[in-house]
């Protein structure tokens, strides 16, 4: 059944934190953020790790493979749970034991601990789902879209945040403080990992599961299925043909930011002879945009909802996914940095809207089991990283690995038209868009009659009491 009382506006009570909608958004994205600054945050710094633990190309590569592989289970997993116990209890726990690793890995002292506590850090990437999860039980058809996108949009600026912040907390430790480059980055992971223990223990008590209540509450007034039967909808939507195009297209779209993410400051210090900071600032860039571009990409796939349905919001992930493998292909060809730095950018706003767009239609799929059909095309997100990571293990030149990803893109962009809807689904999306559009209309109008109204109000006491 359907879950009631969602908010049908984002904009609009954007600052308004006491509606439980609007607090669980701004609370959603921003652990997200902090799952997102701390499960890249060892890339920028890994110029140094390097040095320290002797690693070679090959044992670098595997760190990248490694610190998104175990994601790949971890978003299943999640997504199974979130329907099950709600993502009050989901997100709350994963931040509080992923932020074990991410302390942890300060202890490493070889490229066999580094590697372990680097793919148990990808565990907390599983926190995406119920970011997506979150948002879709809180907000309307007609803005579920932009909700899903500005909430993952958010939470994955800290990607490019986690750039050029990590490098500055390093230094305050090894300038500011004295201490060696290897207590250095230690230290600066203890301190990330630290605020993530305490963000899970906020995120109990600021959220609840869905408008109306917890899972528990809603179950126990019979508002919800019961857990039984969350696990026969998960495997139904795990039998979707669309749900597993999805995971493709997903791969092809946040598979290549998590692989951009994690090679970007290396490519630009080997690559373009910056420094560690520099090169941090570069690759900043890329994670940044993340500030608005993955929300045009769910406000469109919204827009073009509104105007030819399901099917116009599937042919908007096709624009996105087609524009952001040809934007990739160029950047691969740039060999200075002033071409370079450009070319990433438009690159990053079309893989970021790409992603928007993607989860603009994720929650149309099957909404007896959202948290499924989210977690399995969050998955498909990680294992399009795992595999590209393979590209740059050394067997040959980064410029040609993203030549070689840009053209897989945009060949996958096509697989976009094989995600189709019924006339049922289309019709009923249409009733709920109407219906979510009617309640902002008549939530406007009360708003209207109650300003006229005191209005009239101060006018007949002006009236009344003359000065």
């Amino acid at each position: 059944m359907e879950l009631q009382n969602k908010a049908t506006s984002l904009w609009r009570n954007f600052f308004n934190v006491n509606m439980v909608q609007i607090r669980t958004f701004h609370m959603t994205w921003f652990a997200f953020f902090a799952c997102f600054f701390a499960w890249f945050g060892i890339a920028p710094l890994m110029a140094v790790i390097r040095d320290e633990l002797h690693l070679t190309k090959d044992q670098v590569g595997w760190a990248i493979i490694g610190s998104v592989s175990v994601t790949i289970f971890a978003r299943l997993f999640v997504g199974w749970l979130v329907d099950r116990i709600g993502p009050r209890k989901s997100y709350t726990w994963l931040l509080i034991l992923g932020s074990l690793p991410v302390m942890g890995i300060g202890l490493a002292q070889d490229f066999q601990t580094f590697l372990i506590f680097r793919v148990l850090i990808g565990g907390i990437g599983a926190s995406f789902v119920i970011t997506q999860y979150h948002t879709s039980v809180m907000f309307a058809p007609n803005v579920v879209g932009q909700a899903n996108a500005t909430s993952a949009g958010w939470g994955n600026l800290g990607g490019g945040v986690t750039q050029f912040v990590m490098p500055l907390l390093f230094s305050v430790f090894v300038v500011g403080f004295g201490l060696s480059e290897a207590v250095g980055w230690r230290l600066s992971m203890v301190v990330v990992g630290i605020i993530i223990l305490l963000i899970g223990i906020a995120y109990s008590f600021v959220t609840q599961d869905a408008p109306d209540g917890n899972f528990d509450e809603l179950r126990a007034k019979g508002m919800m299925p019961e857990k039984k039967k969350v696990t026969g909808a998960y495997w139904s939507a795990m039998r979707d043909p669309r749900v597993w195009v999805l995971f493709v297209i997903y791969g092809a779209c946040f598979g290549i930011e998590l692989t951009i993410n994690n090679v970007a400051a290396l490519y630009f210090a080997d690559y373009f002879g910056l420094s560690l900071v520099l090169a941090g600032l570069m690759a900043a860039s890329f994670g940044l945009m993340n500030l608005f571009a993955r929300t045009l990409g769910g406000l469109f796939g919204d827009n073009f909802g509104a105007l030819w349905g399901l099917r116009g919001r599937a042919f908007w992930l096709f624009i996105c996914i087609l524009f952001e493998g040809i934007a990739l292909m160029i950047f691969s060809q740039m060999n200075v940095i002033w071409l370079a730095l450009p070319s990433l950018i438009v690159f990053s706003l079309f893989v970021q809207m790409s992603e928007g767009a993607t989860y603009s239609v994720v929650p149309f799929i099957n909404k007896k089991a959202l948290g499924a059909v989210a977690g399995v095309v969050g998955a498909g997100g990680n294992a399009g990283a795992v595999l590209a990571g393979f590209l740059f293990k050394g067997a040959m030149d980064w410029h040609q690995a993203f030549l070689i990803l840009g053209i897989v893109v945009t060949c996958s962009s096509v697989l976009a038209f094989f995600v189709r809807f019924s006339t049922k689904q289309e019709d009923e999306q249409r009733a709920a868009f109407a219906h979510a559009n009617l309640d902002t209309l008549r939530r406007r109008a009360d708003r209207a009659n109650a300003e006229l109204e005191a209005a009239i109000e101060a006018a007949e006491s002006h009236n009344a009491n003359p000065a």
